[in-house]
């Protein structure tokens, strides 16, 4: 069972979004100061990245 285009892009959105969750985690309970607030925004930018995954699915 080969991984055609658009399984990689579903695995690929998937991890992206747990990274995300857990970028965004990371801003909100371990780095509480002004860091937080950039762990949070590059994990709003992994959400952006994999809602652009999840559009490219059977359209590459």
């Amino acid at each position: 069972m080969g991984m055609n285009k658009n399984t990689v892009l579903a695995w690929a959105t998937f991890i992206m979004i747990l990274v995300g969750v857990g970028l965004i985690a990371l801003g909100a309970f371990k780095y509480r100061e002004i860091a937080g607030y950039g762990f949070a925004a590059v994990g709003i930018g992994f959400f952006a990245i994999a809602w652009v995954f999840n559009a490219l699915k059977g359209r590459v």
